[in-house]
Order: structure tokens, then C-alpha cells, then sequence
């Protein structure tokens, strides 16, 4: 049975758990620096999200221009970019931990600033824009450390469990944050949603603190010495599976990224309003939020890259299906099994990314993941809506997750040896 996806050994030798079916807590149990790290890490996503929800009212509230709030996502997505490569750079270079305290300390102080602007009246779009090209700099510089330092805090077969339980810190900020921060916005008023994130900070700070140093480990023959971006590129060209990883989810965020026609298919297709547009917006968010809760037997699969082959497969295919549906209830469904796939497919993604990629070039390859995260839906963005003014909705809508599972079928024929990298041995 050496070509089945899942075994009875997971990577590193040990027995897989049998008949799992909620999320392992084994790395939360075992190792107390992960434990604190990922608590601080939820709550300090959600502040952010009821943060991300107050600036862009507040910048509506300011200009009543749509196109201004729109603007915000621009000024967050260069720094990203710019900033992600560079701050994997800077992450296989210094200490990771003083790294991640520095830039978590940096977005806790841009939120105290965001109070200190708003109890001063000082209503100045411009500013605001500033300070989100900031909180974009600091998470560039942050997230590379942070991610770097899973693998050295955990074995490597506990590796999936973590970044599945990782996944439902992100979505639950994506999801509870908003929704928190409409409701202290609308209570309370701006002030008292960016003074409760910068409070959630305050737990991403004291995880980092407690954390022992994270120096960059060296191979042989190797001292210290400037991390280049180009050495990071470099290696990913001569790696077909890492690149894989990130082909295979350009293919979903590129090819198969619906999202920027959600305002236009709740009216055209459901006869609905803004509200049905947020619902669709939630449904993603919601799918993924589940694929983590229920993510038990994803520690029992050893073939990581046939699985990121098959989930990013069932992404397409939701996402086709969703552009033939017309009624709102089973839009929803498989909206969110699509978020359901694309919670399997980041998990084993991260996965090899830690598992397969020296300690010394990790904060480089997440920093390249940042990249590909953050800009790869602004270009499925584009391109969705231009598909969709050149013909339709429907057209652009199924076109295009027909065209996510072509392509990453594709890919997995060029690149046969991705869908048997075996997880107990990896192989970069």
C-alpha cells in the first residue's frame, strides 16, 4: 500500500491516530511555549480583525467613498509583499524570538496610536493609511519568525496538528473580530475597538517573551552570515517540491478566487443585498474554520503532496459548482466546502514547508509564502472581474475553478514525484 494517502505511520515513525475526528491538541498539551504562543496568537488575531473592521468604517465614515476603503487593502498589500521577503531575510539572521517580540511590539504600539488619533479628533484619512502600511510592515516582519519557530518547538510529527490548529487562529480572527469589532464600534465607538487590540497584544507579547532564543541553526561548514533573499529564491528554484506548494495554491488564489464578484452574484443569481453578501463572504471563512475543528485524520496522512494535489483539486471543483448553483443555500455549501479544502491544502503546504526546509533558509521560504498569501487573491481579484465584464458571473465564476482543476492536474503530471513525497522522509 505504499501509494495510499493516508498509513498507519505518520511522519517520524509514529502510529497515526486511529478514527480521530476533531482537531489534535497534542501540541498544545506537550509543549507549553507552543501552547502560549498559539493562545497569544488567537487573541491578538482577533483584536486585529475588529481593528481591520474599525479602520475601514472609520475611513467610510470619514469620505463616504468606497473607493477610499478599497485603498486600504492597497496600502497593506505593498508593504506585504516588500516587506515579507525582506523580513524572512531578517528572520534566518537574528534571533527570531527578539525578532517577533520587536514587530509584535511595533503593531501594539500602532494600536495604542490608533487610540491616541481617535480621543484627539484628528480626522485625517492619510494618517490612517500610514498607520496600516505600518501594521502591514510589522505582521511582514513578524509572521516569517513566528512561523519559523513551529518546527522548533515541535516534533515533526505533530507538525500538521499545529498548523491546522494555526489555521483556526487565523480564520477565527477573520471571522469573531469583525463581527466583535462592529459591535464595540457601534457601542463605544472607534476608540474602544482599537484600545481592546491593543489589550490583545499585550498576549502575542508575553508568548514571545517566555520564548527561549531562536538563533537560525547552521548547517556544517556554514557560520554566521547575511541571509540573502536571491539564496532563498534560489533554493526554492532547484526545489520542484516546495515550488509545487506554492504552484498548486497559485492555481486556487489565481485561477479560482470568486470573491471579488460576491456583490454581484448576490444580486444577479440570489436576488439579494448586502447582507447576502456577507454571507457569502462568511461561508469561506466558516468552511475553513470547520476543516480545522475537524482535522483529526489529517495526522494520519503521510502523502502531503498528493493531498495538497487532491485539496486544492476540491477547491476548484466547489468553486465550479458554486457558479452553476442558484439558489442561495447550496452556494453556501459549497463555498464552504471550498474554505473546508482550503484549510487541508495550507495545512500540509506549511507542513513541508518547515519539514523540508533547513532551519537556516525557513524565515526565507515563509517570507516567500507571505508573497504568494498575500498577493495571490489580489490577482484572482483582477482577474475574476475582468473574466467576468468580458463575459459573465456564471462564465467567470465555473471557468475558473474548471480551470484551477486543469491546471494543478497539470501540474501533478509534470511533477509526478510532488504526489509521492512521503511526509517520514521529506525531500525538499
Amino acid at each position: 500500500m505504499t501509494e495510499s494517502l493516508t498509513e498507519s505511520d505518520a511522519a517520524g515513525g509514529e502510529p497515526a491516530p486511529r478514527g480521530r475526528i476533531f482537531a489534535d491538541l497534542t501540541p498544545l498539551r506537550t509543549s507549553p511555549d507552543y501552547r502560549r504562543l498559539w493562545f497569544g496568537n488567537t487573541v491578538s488575531w482577533t483584536g486585529q480583525g475588529m481593528t481591520a473592521l474599525a479602520v475601514s468604517l472609520q475611513v467610510y465614515d470619514l469620505t463616504g467613498s468606497a473607493f477610499s476603503v478599497g485603498l486600504i487593502g492597497a496600502c497593506s498589500l505593498v508593504p506585504l509583499v516588500v516587506f515579507g521577503l525582506y523580513g524572512g531575510a531578517v528572520a534566518d539572521t537574528v534571533d527570531r524570538r527578539k525578532l517577533g517580540l520587536a514587530s509584535a511590539f511595533g503593531s501594539f504600539l500602532l494600536s495604542v496610536l490608533l487610540v491616541g488619533v481617535t480621543v484627539a479628533g484628528i480626522e485625517r484619512v492619510g494618517l490612517l493609511y500610514g498607520i496600516v502600511a505600518l501594521q502591514a510592515v510589522c505582521f511582514a516582519l513578524n509572521s516569517p519568525a513566528r512561523s519559523s519557530m513551529i518546527a522548533r518547538l515541535l516534533p515533526a510529527e505533530q507538525l500538521p496538528a499545529a498548523n491546522a490548529l494555526n489555521s483556526m487562529t487565523s480564520t477565527t480572527g477573520s471571522l469573531v473580530g469583525p463581527m466583535l469589532g462592529g459591535l464595540i464600534v457601534g457601542w463605544w465607538g472607534y476608540r474602544a475597538a482599537y484600545g481592546v487590540d491593543a489589550v490583545t497584544f499585550t498576549a502575542a507579547l508575553y508568548a514571545m517573551w517566555r520564548l527561549p532564543a531562536m538563533l537560525p541553526e547552521r548547517g556544517e561548514g556554514t557560520g554566521r552570515k547575511r541571509a540573502s533573499v536571491l539564496d532563498g529564491l534560489r533554493f526554492l528554484g532547484t526545489r520542484p517540491n516546495l515550488r509545487m506548494t506554492f504552484l498548486s495554491d497559485m492555481c486556487a488564489m489565481v485561477l479560482a478566487q470568486p470573491r471579488a464578484l460576491f456583490p454581484v452574484v448576490a444580486v444577479l443569481w440570489y436576488g439579494g443585498d448586502a447582507r447576502t453578501t456577507g454571507l457569502l463572504v462568511a461561508a469561506p471563512a466558516l468552511g475553513a474554520l470547520l476543516g480545522g475543528v475537524f482535522s483529526g485524520w489529517l495526522g494520519s496522512v503521510r502523502r502531503h503532496g498528493l493531498a495538497v494535489l487532491v485539496a486544492v483539486g476540491c477547491w476548484g471543483a466547489a468553486v465550479a459548482v458554486f457558479g452553476l448553483t442558484r439558489q442561495l443555500w447550496l452556494g453556501l455549501v459549497f463555498l464552504a466546502l471550498a474554505g473546508a479544502a482550503d484549510t487541508t491544502s495550507m495545512v500540509f503546504r506549511n507542513t513541508m514547508l518547515q519539514a523540508a526546509v533547513p532551519d537556516e533558509l525557513r524565515g526565507r521560504l515563509q517570507g516567500v509564502f507571505i508573497v504568494v498569501v498575500a498577493g495571490g487573491p489580489r490577482l484572482g481579484d483582477f482577474i475574476a472581474g475582468s473574466a467576468a465584464d468580458l463575459t459573465s458571473p456564471g462564465v467567470a465564476v465555473t471557468g475558473g475553478g474548471v480551470a484551477c482543476v486543469a491546471a494543478v492536474a497539470l501540474l501533478g503530471l509534470r511533477w509526478r514525484g510532488f504526489a509521492r513525497y512521503d511526509a517520514r522522509h521529506p525531500e525538499a
